[in-house]
C-alpha cells in the first residue's frame, strides 16, 4: 500500500519563522508538533483500548478446539500504542472514532480474534486492522506437544506487526504500514 503523511505533521510548519518558534519557548519544532498532538483523552483511551486487545488475545482461538493465551511483550505494547496514537491523530474524533479489528497471524492462516470499537458511544470514523504474529522461534511451535488437556496454553507474539487504515467517511487509499 501507499503509505501517506498526517495532516498532523504540517501543523509545525504553519506560521512564523522556525527560529522564532524555537527561541520563544527554548523547544525545537519536532517537539513543539509532538506537544500539540498530545491528547491526555487519547492516552488513557488507548491504555484501556490496549487493556481490551489483551483480554482477547488472553483467550483467542486459533483455529483449533484449544485456546491459546497469546502473550503480548511489552516492546509490542509500547509500539502499538504510539502507532494507534499515530493513525488517530488525523482523525476528526482521534482515537474515539476508532473501529479495532484485531487478527493473528498463525502459519499461513490469519485468525480473527476480537473487533473492539474504541469508544461505543461514538460513530466509527476510522477502521484499523492491526495483525499481529507469532513469535516464529522454535519453542513456540512445539510448545503445544509438552502441554496437555484444554486449559490455556501461552504463547508469546513476535513484536512485528501490521496495520491497516481504512477511512470509513472518506474514499482514499488504503493505508498500509508494516511495524
Amino acid at each position: 500500500g501507499r503509505l501517506e503523511t498526517s495532516d498532523c505533521e504540517s501543523l509545525g510548519s504553519a506560521s512564523g519563522s522556525e527560529g522564532d518558534a524555537e527561541y520563544a519557548e527554548g523547544v525545537s519544532l519536532p517537539d513543539m508538533d509532538l506537544e500539540l498532538l498530545h491528547d491526555p483523552e487519547d492516552e488513557l483511551l488507548c491504555a484501556s483500548l490496549l487493556d481490551e486487545v489483551r483480554a482477547a488475545l488472553g483467550r483467542a482461538a486459533l483455529g483449533s478446539k484449544r485456546c491459546w493465551r497469546l502473550l503480548m511483550p511489552a516492546q509490542l505494547q509500547a509500539q502499538v500504542r504510539a502507532e494507534l496514537l499515530r493513525l488517530a491523530c488525523s482523525e476528526p474524533c482521534g482515537l474515539r472514532g476508532a473501529l479495532l479489528d484485531l487478527c493473528v497471524e498463525h502459519g499461513k492462516a490469519c485468525h480473527d480474534v476480537g473487533h473492539i470499537a474504541a469508544d461505543p458511544g461514538v460513530v466509527p470514523t476510522f477502521q484499523l486492522t492491526l495483525v499481529l504474529r507469532l513469535d516464529s522461534r522454535l519453542w513456540p511451535k512445539i510448545q503445544g506437544l509438552f502441554a496437555s488437556g484444554p486449559a490455556f496454553a501461552p504463547l508469546k507474539l513476535s513484536t512485528g506487526f501490521r496495520v491497516m487504515k481504512k477511512k470509513l467517511y472518506s474514499s482514499e487509499q488504503l493505508l498500509i504500514e508494516e511495524c
